[in-house]
């Protein structure tokens, strides 16, 4: 008779013996060795089990002996023997083909953890440690960033470029949108970058500052460049486009930006410099031969109208929605003003063009009050909206093409939320432009992902595609018996399938 015995030791072990009992006797014919836990203590039975099975052939003396190894197994698996591989599945060969010339230490690890697991590098440090099996302290995460100078910002923006150009129908870069933001970084003290100015964060007390950003129809980045906090918005565009069509030799696009661009000097300094664009027009603020001009315009939604302008020419379209905002806004901050009248709080400090401000006055000398005539008669322009521009193009490709605007804005967006911009922490001027620099070109992954997910027809959103790749891992585990170290996917469900099965 042969059994599997339980050998207590004096250690405190127990060893797992395969006994072979002879005329009353008991020999231990096989040791499969000494462990302590209950899991260590199954493995050895199973492991005597199967020295039994291959010595005599018997069938098996468990007859559960399958739960058991399963069981056995599952217990001993733990969250280190897990890591999540689903977006760098999908992420790596999309950095690969958008930056296929690129190769610096860390930069693909720093560009798909600010997709995947957006944060500070301390943050970064630890994914790479537990998800991409890259043990690196976050010194050298510091130090690499150091080499990432201006000459890997314009190998970066060379692969964005031919992207952009390659990602509109025509293969030309014959529209570019451009738009500026600021970034705060969490302290006060201020050195030749980083300045105090009009914070767009609403961090007035923080340095920051300026990003220039330039898209192409689609939303794909094209550029970017870097300016002093306090600078002036309407000093940028001109030398972010010189810059663009110098580097790449191109014809000089239609500019479409917003109507915080629309200054004297700012026009006049595109007209110098030959370039066409489109530009909000704040018609509020037009002379008054204009404004009476537009009024006595017949405007609806289908038939927007245009006018002479000192730069070109002024196309005017109405809304329906843009009216009903309007008048929602003026109605809004119509309350706030009247909120603050009542407090009587208000001096006369408070009377200028700010805001909703414009519409106090004041009585005497002291009393503050509200123009209710005027802010009745400002409903004449709820819903009409405005755009200055050279261009030969039909009131009606004007509109559109200024609609498409939001791309740039959505860039904007979605890099300080999605892929969280800001603050910055980084105090070195090297490495906050090392910081920006992933920053675009994570953002270029994050838009070829989103064109991907588009093309393969999955009904999802990058963010919401990146959290279902977030919950594809992987087991790592080691044989027994060979102690080999194997690697198992565990099975997607279908919408991560799907994911991980889009063609590129």
């Amino acid at each position: 008779m042969v059994f599997i015995r339980e050998n207590k030791n004096r250690s405190g072990t127990v060893s797992i013996q395969v006994v072979e009992k002879i005329k009353g006797r008991n020999k231990v014919i096989f040791t499969a060795g000494s462990g302590v836990t209950l899991g260590e203590l199954e493995l050895l039975k199973i492991k005597a089990q199967k020295f039994i099975e291959d010595q005599s052939g018997l069938l098996p003396l468990f007859s559960d002996q399958e739960d058991l190894i399963v069981q056995t197994f599952v217990t001993s698996i733990s969250n280190n023997n897990l890591r999540i591989v689903g977006p760098q599945r999908v992420l790596d060969p999309i950095f690969d083909q958008v930056f296929a010339n690129i190769s610096k230490p860390f930069f693909k690890d720093l560009v798909l953890c600010r997709i995947i697991y957006p944060g500070s590098k301390l943050r970064t440090q630890s994914y790479l440690s537990r998800h991409f099996n890259k043990s690196v302290s976050a010194q050298t995460i510091y130090r690499s960033m150091d080499g990432l100078d201006d000459d890997l910002k314009k190998q970066v923006e060379e692969c964005t470029f031919q992207r952009a150009k390659k990602a509109t129908e025509t293969g030309e870069l014959s529209l570019v949108f451009y738009d500026m933001t600021t970034l705060y970084f969490e302290t006060e003290s201020q050195d030749d970058l980083r300045k105090i100015g009009y914070s767009k964060d609403g961090k007035h007390q923080h340095p920051q500052i300026m990003i220039g950003l330039l898209v192409n129809l689609e939303g794909y980045p094209v550029a970017y460049d870097v300016f002093e906090g306090n600078t002036s918005e309407t000093k940028t565009l001109i030398p972010v486009m010189e810059r663009l069509i110098a580097r790449f030799a191109i014809k000089k696009p239609v500019v479409i930006a917003d109507a915080a661009l629309l200054s004297k000097s700012n026009l006049q300094s595109l007209q110098d410099n030959g370039y066409q664009y489109i530009l909000g027009g704040r018609i509020k603020n037009e002379s008054e031969s204009i404004k009476k001009s537009i009024l006595e315009l017949t405007i609806t939604a289908e038939q927007p109208k245009e006018l002479d302008h000192p730069h070109g020419r002024l196309v005017v379209s109405y809304s329906e929605k843009r009216s009903a905002k309007d008048q929602y806004n003026r109605q809004k901050g119509l309350k706030r003003l009247e909120q603050k009248v009542k407090t009587n709080k208000l001096t006369k400090e408070a009377i200028n063009n700010r805001g909703y401000n414009k519409y106090l006055i004041l009585e005497g000398e002291t009393k503050v009050s509200i123009d209710y005539q005027k802010f009745k008669k400002d409903q004449i322009w709820d819903g009409l909206k405005g755009f200055v521009t050279n261009t030969k193009m039909t009131p009606e490709n004007i509109i559109g093409s200024y609609g498409n605007l939001w791309q740039v804005e959505k860039a904007f967006r979605m890099s300080k939320t999605d892929l969280r911009f800001r603050p910055i922490f980084h105090r070195k001027e090297t490495r906050i432009k090392a910081h920006l620099i992933i920053c675009f070109a994570s953002y270029a992954v994050f838009k070829e992902l989103e064109a991907l997910i588009k093309k393969n027809n999955i009904d999802l959103s990058v963010q919401k595609a990146i959290a279902e790749l977030n919950e594809v891992q992987e087991l790592t585990y080691r044989l027994p018996k060979s102690k080999q170290l194997k690697h198992q996917l565990l099975t997607p469900n279908e919408l991560q399938e799907q994911l991980m099965a889009m063609k590129i």
